[in-house]
């Protein structure tokens, strides 16, 4: 990234005047997996891919990465922030490019390194954690200002990341993990390392975390396809995920109380989709079992593929394809993360985080 000289400066003086008459954030920091990817697997070579129609049919850009019809959870936290898009790293080549923020996330990523093997290419959260690193040290060699390193503390920082752990590690028949652990001792694995990844993130700079949970990856519609119980979302992989949630969620209390200055907070994904399910036609949804774009079972047999014809209705479905929610559902997420009271953000949510 290129240098900023005194535009940079003034700029980096300036977020602090804008964010206290806005009470927004300065800048969204994105960290995850598919479901929050905005195109940094685009040139990878990658089997975990989504830069061609009918993804982005929705989005007003078209086809960019994002695995969805339309915005992601962290497109509609942006606006909230009062923020532009934030672009993927990938795409970010000057400083002056990410001082309002930057999306690290890449498919088929995962807490550990190996998680999503099968698709090749990907991102894992540790490398996303180094590019950030390399963030912010672009950014401060650019500047000496103090504002540098106070504007990456007033940030928000997005984590959405353990899907692929379980999908493609510990559930994937290709993987050994099952014979080694046990469901908890997955789950305290997973956590164990989550905690040494934030902990190197807010080393960095980062003191305002949101940390969304797993979703219910049992209803969704590649699960059901393989699920011998017809019409039922699968207990044990919704089992499996509560334990990594539960797991997470009091790791975030115990940094809370033992890193100076850092707010995490936790986002309960898995209780705002269940929320959805049981009542569907309470929040506009009429399709609950099958993805939008796909093919055979439930359209979770075969994922979305080039050009295929979507359903017209997408407003009405919670799941755009085999694996991801359509934009409606993320745009419920990310407002519930924003506005949402203590039941699915604790222990505070997005805006209030934000004004801290």
């Amino acid at each position: 990234m290129a240098g900023g000289g005194l535009w940079l400066l003034l700029i980096l003086a300036g977020l602090g005047e804008g964010e206290a008459a806005s009470s927004t954030a300065p800048a969204l920091f994105v960290f995850g997996d598919s479901l929050i990817d905005s195109g940094n697997n685009n040139n990878l070579a990658s089997l975990a891919k989504a830069n061609y129609f009918p993804y982005g049919i929705d989005f007003a850009d078209g086809p960019t990465g994002r695995f969805c019809n339309g915005y992601t959870i962290v497109d509609e936290l942006a606006e909230l922030l009062e923020l532009p898009l934030v672009p993927p790293y990938s795409e970010a080549s000057t400083v002056q490019q990410v001082l309002q923020g930057a999306n690290y996330a890449s498919a088929a990523a995962g807490i550990l390194d190996d998680s999503g093997g099968n698709f090749a290419g990907r991102i894992p959260f540790n490398q996303q954690i180094q590019n950030f690193e390399s963030t912010v040290s672009q950014i401060a060699a650019a500047s000496s200002s103090p504002a540098t390193a106070d504007m990456v503390a007033r940030s928000i920082v997005f984590v959405g990341m353990g899907s692929n752990d379980y999908l493609n590690n510990y559930l994937a028949p290709n993987y050994d993990t099952r014979r080694h652990y046990s469901p908890q001792q997955f789950a305290d694995l997973l956590v164990g390392q989550f905690a040494a990844q934030l902990t190197r993130l807010y080393k960095a700079g980062a003191r305002k975390f949101v940390v969304a949970g797993v979703g219910s990856m049992g209803c969704i519609p590649s699960v059901l396809e393989q699920s011998a119980a017809a019409g039922g979302c699968s207990t044990e992989v919704d089992g499996l995920v509560q334990q990594f949630n539960a797991g997470a969620r009091a790791m975030l209390d115990g940094l809370n109380g033992n890193l100076a200055g850092a707010k995490f907070t936790f986002l309960d994904t898995f209780r705002i989709f269940k929320a959805i399910l049981a009542n569907p036609a309470g929040f506009g949804f009429s399709v609950v079992d099958r993805g939008c774009c796909g093919i055979g079972r439930n359209g979770g047999q075969i994922t979305c593929l080039p050009f295929m014809p979507p359903c017209a209705d997408r407003e009405g479905y919670v799941f755009w394809d085999a694996y991801h929610p359509t934009a409606a559902v993320n745009v419920i997420l990310a407002r519930e993360a924003f506005h949402g009271a203590a039941d699915v953000m604790a222990p505070i949510n997005v805006q209030q985080l934000a004004r801290l």
